[in-house]
């Protein structure tokens, strides 16, 4: 009896030709600007601009006008600043370490990623450099010589890695996206009509000709840069984790943040994509090219990610039960039934519950139900950040100075000023930069093309047959 594998789904879907992806990933820069871009762009540019001015009124009048107290002088900011960190994780991840694992699927997603990870860096420094509460000395962060005085201690300081951490990170990531983006570049400019266009375009692409020497060069850097930003992905969060674990603040001093930390970036980072993705393929008609299969596999990275999350919640419960440390304990039970409880509850049923509904395939391949929980993944992740910071602040070893936290007006405005400014950023990349790396997805037509495909399957039958 003769057994053949299944042949694994395509990548590519409706017999596209080599002039055929060029001509879909170019049409959103050439044409018009769909309804729907328009609509989203006014909604994030007007949150943008709330944003602006809520960033202005925090620097005439200073940090007083947040929510921040005495007790809780950490709160919305770090919350904040953690999450746009943890965002923009997936986007180096996607393209570092799956490209070092010849994960063929990353290449319709990997160049949105990228996008989103410079936009949430820029998004996240934005309450790194205001949380200080003086942003024009934000110099002294950085490890200067002692004629300034004696920063050099400073080298003890998380805080201090964290500027290194992201500084490096935001380079890297950078560079990375950018070499991606030129044999696009230069695509584009051979096909634009426009003369400043075409000289745009041509200073934007360095002179690619698309020659054996320039790919097998460009092959070399990406490799050599993938196996610099790997490391990076789990430095990055691991330092900011620091920030926390290093202090001697009951529920923050313990080991297990690190790889904590790291798993949910990774987790609320991928939740991003998705929510992106889907937006960009709905507008942009993509559907042939980022395909159920794409949505698929990012759900099952979201299985496995919110598990560790859950797991890692429960190890945390373990720890301090059986330190019997009371202060540890009361921590953990503050959190779970003090005042802010609904805050625990609500990122414990986003985190550690809604993705286990992607076991079921009709769920995992369905777009309104990712689409949904996406979303729901990144509130939980956000009320986690949260949760680490404002309950326990909330409640320390003096009863005396216990107290509450309200996020003022002005909190609100910073934050969803980020999340207009994160939208309007990669709506226009989305609008004058291709989406989806054309030259990349080329590579994968002849093994991942629906016709090849097919043909591959047809010839396979006929050998068996004979």
């Amino acid at each position: 009896m003769h057994a053949e594998s299944e042949i694994r789904q395509p990548l590519i879907i409706g017999n596209k030709s080599y002039r055929q992806i060029s001509d879909d990933i170019i049409a959103p820069i050439e044409g018009k600007a769909a309804k729907g871009w328009y609509t989203l762009i006014t909604l994030c540019g007007l949150a943008f601009l709330w944003g602006i001015g809520s960033l202005a009124y925090t620097i005439g009048v200073g940090i007083g006008a947040w929510g921040s107290n005495n007790g809780v002088d950490w709160a919305w900011d770090i919350t904040n600043f953690v999450w746009w960190i943890g965002i923009g994780h997936a986007g180096t991840l996607i393209s570092a370490v799956l490209l070092l694992f010849r994960q063929k699927w990353r290449m319709a997603i990997n160049r949105s990623a990228e996008a989103m990870t410079i936009f949430a860096v820029l998004c996240a420094a934005i309450f790194v450099t205001l949380h200080t509460g003086r942003p024009w000395l934000d110099y002294m962060l950085f490890p200067l010589p002692n004629q300034f005085g004696s920063l050099w201690p400073n080298f003890n300081s998380p805080l201090l890695w964290d500027v290194f951490a992201v500084s490096t990170y935001a380079t890297v990531s950078i560079v990375f996206w950018y070499i991606g983006l030129i044999p696009d570049f230069a695509m584009i400019r051979d096909r634009v009509i426009k003369p400043w266009q075409k000289k745009m375009y041509g200073l934007l692409s360095f002179g690619w000709g698309g020659s054996a020497r320039h790919w097998s060069r460009f092959e070399e850097v990406s490799l050599v840069l993938a196996g610099l930003s790997t490391p990076l992905v789990f430095s990055v969060h691991s330092i900011v984790s620091f920030d926390f674990a290093t202090s001697i603040v009951p529920g923050w001093h313990t080991t297990i943040f690190p790889p904590y930390f790291v798993s949910g970036a990774v987790f609320s980072g991928f939740a991003m994509v998705l929510t992106l993705m889907l937006v960009v393929r709905k507008i942009y008609k993509l559907e042939h090219y980022l395909t159920i299969k794409h949505i698929e596999y990012m759900n099952i990275v979201i299985i496995v990610t919110g598990s560790i999350v859950g797991v890692a919640y429960l190890t945390e419960l373990f720890v301090a039960w059986y330190s019997g440390v009371e202060w540890e304990q009361y921590a953990f039970l503050n959190r779970a039934t003090g005042p802010l409880a609904w805050s625990y509850w609500i990122m414990m049923s986003c985190n550690v519950l809604s993705p286990q509904l992607f076991w079921f395939k009709k769920i995992r391949t369905s777009i309104l139900a990712t689409f949904i929980l996406s979303i729901v993944v990144n509130i939980g992740m956000w009320f986690e950040r949260f949760v680490i910071i404002v309950p326990t602040l909330c409640r320390t070893f003096l009863p005396s100075t216990w107290n509450t936290y309200t996020p003022s007006f002005i909190d609100i405005g910073i934050f969803v000023g980020t999340i207009g400014m994160f939208g309007t950023l990669f709506l226009l990349f989305s609008r004058y930069f291709p989406v989806i790396a054309q030259a990349e997805l080329k590579t994968i037509l002849k093994s991942s093309g629906q016709q090849q495909k097919l043909d591959a399957a047809k010839h396979s039958h006929g050998a068996a047959a004979h």
